[in-house]
């Protein structure tokens, strides 16, 4: 007998604070006594199961059988095989050796259940025990402690699986060689140094948020990928502030960001008397104001979407105003004409404008003044662009 009051305030507990479902607790500790048993009691190659009764604190051991069939067994050995390479054998049509203690002949199962059929379980009741020896209930211990490991790490798959792709929060645990590593409760959350934002600054204890973008199981627990730097950051930050976006009524068509110093967002409305960029700007600017300090002060260009590519690529390379834009279909490239006063600032300090551009509409973008140089930058491109003359 188990003293109830302890085993069920330890359960209860691993519910609680660790997310364990009680059936699993109690099945690890099922599991570890039919160890320990074994290991006392048991025979070579026996396989034995326990059975733990929470409310009468009983336990009940017993001994399993595989039925199988003469041609599927060697009938000359003691040889110990694990119960799936046992249970194999009778699926896979495997020779393996017959051991008595883990094995029982087709014909000699009919007598015992009527309706045994190959590859069925048969159990035989075993003497109960309650007194262990040392090593026994040390092996009972190093099992039940596994089988809770391996109940929390599904737990936890499961709890933050589903909040994959989302923005989560935590306190800063320590920096390690430029990685933040995060406490999130039942789990560790690492932020990388290129998913950060450059030049913010985090000290341990500080709360911070991030975009949660991949759920990793490693040797010591399961880790979770985080970003600050993530596009999709951008896009959660703004589905809470808008609840045009959370219904559906705006969406987010695409992103290009430079975390920390700018990015573009391309929104559509499908509602004709919802506008899309005032949804996401908001009142006197407040919608976009808290996405940016969120951001550490990240510059946001919100745009309006469209089909039309040679619109999109004028309203993506805002605040400059274009003379005229040529399409080159087959190698996907935009010819730019500007006024001279507007083509600095259709390049953008460093080429980030224009640079940016790119990203979100996924065309190579040729800016030209009128009568100036030419001005190149390729999809996706993180390199200053260069003029003529430079070249």
């Amino acid at each position: 007998m188990f003293d109830l009051k302890v085993i069920n305030s330890v359960v209860q507990q691993l519910e609680e604070e660790r997310g364990i479902p009680r059936e699993k607790s109690l099945d690890a500790i099922a599991t570890s006594l039919a160890t320990a048993y074994k290991k006392e009691y048991g025979k070579k190659g026996q396989i034995v199961r326990a059975s733990f009764d929470q409310n009468s604190g009983g336990v009940e051991f017993w001994q399993v059988k595989i039925v199988v069939d003469r041609d599927q067994v060697i009938m000359d050995g003691d040889e110990e095989a694990t119960h799936e390479e046992l249970k194999d054998a009778v699926t896979e049509d495997i020779k393996i050796r017959f051991n008595p203690e883990q094995h029982i002949l087709i014909e000699d199962a009919k007598k015992i259940k009527r309706d045994a059929q190959i590859g069925d379980e048969l159990i035989f009741p075993l003497e109960a025990k309650s007194d262990f020896g040392r090593i026994a209930a040390q092996t009972a211990k190093q099992v039940i402690i596994q089988k809770i490991r391996d109940a929390e790490k599904v737990s936890v798959m499961s709890e933050y699986g589903q909040k994959e792709g989302e923005i989560v929060s935590g306190t800063v645990e320590r920096i390690e060689r430029g990685t933040i590593f995060i406490d999130m409760g039942r789990a560790v959350g690492v932020i990388p140094y290129e998913e950060q934002i450059p030049n913010e600054r985090w000290k341990t204890g500080d709360r911070i948020r991030a975009y949660l973008y991949a759920v990793e199981e490693s040797p010591r627990g399961i880790v979770l990928k985080l970003s600050r730097a993530h596009p999709k950051l951008l896009a959660k930050l703004f589905e809470t502030e808008a609840p045009e976006i959370a219904q559906g009524i705006v969406e987010i068509k695409a992103i290009a960001r430079e975390a920390g110093a700018r990015s573009k967002i391309a929104v559509i409305s499908h509602d004709p008397h919802i506008d899309p960029i005032g949804s996401l700007v908001g009142q006197r600017g407040v919608r976009v104001g808290t996405v940016t300090s969120e951001l550490s002060g990240e510059k946001i260009d919100i745009i309006e979407w469209n089909a039309d590519n040679a619109l999109f690529v004028e309203e993506a390379l805002s605040p400059a105003e274009v003379v005229s834009i040529e399409l080159d279909e087959k190698d996907h490239r935009a010819i730019v004409t500007v006024t001279e006063d507007e083509q600095s600032l259709a390049i953008g300090k460093g080429g980030q404008n224009v640079r940016l551009a790119a990203k979100l509409t996924g065309w190579k973008i040729d800016i030209r003044s009128v009568g100036g140089p030419k001005t190149e930058v390729k999809e996706g491109s993180a390199e200053e662009p260069k003029t003529e003359e430079a070249r």
